[in-house]
């Protein structure tokens, strides 16, 4: 959610300076050491057929295929990767793929994004449902429904406990394909404030082709998070614990990735969450919200379903305005906290920084920039990369923008929004344990928030889904400000007793030195291996 977490690009207030716009053209150039990129569509009929071609929102750099978008992340305009054209699904393949289970859904979506030229489709099963299986629940997400019509799709059975192990999951085992398949190697840098990190360390533990080096804020994680990360022993995994918040430790990360001979050597790369592959897997919440909450495919026209979407860098937001787009009858709502620019930028098209970001008990929330919101200024406004360029460059620029009346007025009709106090959370989580005896994180409480204003209000309303992006479990002083009892399951108990990995980098080191000196250690060990 957070930029912070993960994203090793993020769109600085100050604007990208040439430095980030040297290191993407290199990301590019990575790529095309990687794979040849293809020059031919193919004719067949359906879109599961089709080459599949990805363009920058910007419009200023050369379309790539699936494999180019996920080795790129951003586009070297500084722009992010969308699909060129979005398929368009029929009500017999919505009614068809109602009968899907989630990770199967997942291939569905994939096998549309990917194309078979790429992945073949049997391929394309087999690295789903490896993504999955580690996942406790055994339909990987699970539907809770509770009292008063309040429907919470629980998105955090994976490793970590959080939403983002469905889509990192998915995205390394890609990763994991192509490098195979083109025997080369990569070496994932992830700078973290919790959850990205254990997320991405999950998705790649033991992996051959994969070397990944985290570096945590030493101090300022929660002790789950960071015992998530530190247990992990695997060869092909660095913890640092750095003396330094988030942003000291982003310094020698853009450090390293400054040195373009040397990021082309040892082809680094970042899991962040820009990187398309994770946008393309979370639209399945939204298919599978739908077809759980949805009373009948059997009306004219389908009945709606209400999304509720607590959002902080607007990934899940994006991915659902997506599936809008491809024809799934979704009304959206981005719950966000105090942190509300996506809530100003949905009322009156308000797109600008606050002063500064304000901590709350949701704080994977806790943003000033929704870098995916991009993606949908593009998407709503008929893939007009001119207007979006001008806007996020002004953005940048200024860290203010007023959207064109007419995309603000596509955006609310397409989306709905809520801002959530901490008391209001609090209450939430409270009130939900009372009626239901079921513990909320933070973040689905903000979701769930909106659900018990809007039974409040006695608004009509089609059935409503809220995204549940993390267990409570990951959040106990949370749970113990709203006065309950945390909840803390086995396999976190276990993290305490377990053997610890975490090599300190001290005010006194040279970050940068200790970086670079364990990414050419990372790549000497495979080479020797391979």
């Amino acid at each position: 959610m957070a930029p912070s977490q993960g994203n090793l690009f993020p769109l600085y207030s100050s604007g990208p300076s040439p430095l980030w716009n040297k290191i993407r053209v290199t990301w590019i150039y990575l790529y095309k050491s990687l794979s040849n990129h293809r020059n031919r569509m193919d004719h067949q009929t359906g879109w599961a057929s089709r080459v599949m071609w990805y363009v920058s929102t910007r419009g200023m750099a050369p379309r790539v295929d699936f494999e180019g978008a996920l080795f790129s992340g951003y586009a070297p305009d500084g722009g992010l990767f969308m699909p060129e054209e979005l398929p368009q699904l029929s009500r017999e393949t919505l009614r068809q793929w109602s009968a899907l289970s989630y990770p199967n859904l997942v291939v569905e979506l994939c096998a549309l994004f990917i194309g078979p030229e790429l992945i073949p489709r049997d391929d394309l099963n087999d690295l789903i449902h490896r993504a999955f299986r580690r996942f406790r629940h055994r339909e990987v997400v699970r539907l809770s429904r509770l009292r008063d019509g309040l429907n919470v799709l629980e998105l955090w059975h994976g490793a970590t406990y959080a939403f983002k192990d469905l889509s990192l999951s998915c995205t390394a085992q890609f990763l994991q394909y192509f490098l195979q398949k083109r025997g080369k190697h990569v070496t994932v840098v992830v700078g973290t404030s919790g959850d990205t990190g254990s997320a991405a360390i999950e998705s790649v533990r033991g992996a051959k082709n994969v070397g990944i080096i985290v570096l945590l804020p030493q101090g300022h994680c929660t002790k789950i998070q960071e015992l998530q990360m530190t247990t992990v022993l695997e060869e092909n995994v660095r913890v640092f614990g750095v003396e330094g918040n988030s942003d000291e430790l982003d310094e020698p990360i853009k450090a390293v990735f400054a040195d373009v001979a040397f990021v082309k050597k040892h082809n680094l790369m970042s899991l962040n969450s820009i990187n398309w592959s994770r946008v393309l897997v979370q639209m399945a919440h939204h298919f599978f919200a739908y077809f759980q909450c949805v009373p009948s495919l059997d009306l004219h026209p389908l009945p709606a379903v209400e999304v509720v979407v607590p959002t902080g860098a607007a990934g899940n937001l994006a991915a659902g305005c997506i599936a809008q787009k491809m024809g799934l009858p979704i009304h959206l709502v981005a719950a966000v906290n105090c942190n509300d620019i996506i809530h100003r930028t949905v009322q009156r098209g308000d797109f600008s920084l606050s002063e500064t970001v304000k901590p709350t008990l949701a704080s994977a929330m806790d943003i000033q920039v929704p870098y995916n919101m991009e993606r949908i200024f593009w998407l709503l406004s008929g893939s007009d990369s001119q207007m979006t360029r001008g806007l996020m460059e002004q953005f940048e620029r200024t860290q203010s923008v007023s959207l064109p009346e007419e995309l603000q007025s596509k955006l609310s009709a397409a989306v709905t929004s809520e801002s959530v106090s901490d008391e209001a959370i609090t209450q939430t989580m409270a009130r939900c344990w009372e009626e239901n005896q079921s513990l909320l994180c933070p973040h689905t409480a903000v979701a769930v928030s909106y659900h018990y204003q809007q039974m409040l209000r006695q608004t009509p309303s089609p059935p409503r889904c809220c995204l549940a992006p993390a267990s409570a479990a990951k959040f106990p002083e949370a749970v113990v400000a709203a006065g309950l009892s945390p909840e803390t399951p086995t396999e976190i108990q276990a993290l305490e007793g377990k053997e610890t990995r975490c090599t300190p980098m001290r005010r006194s080191d040279d970050w940068t030195v200790m970086l670079r000196d364990t990414i050419e250690n990372m790549g000497r060990r495979w080479r020797a291996t391979s």
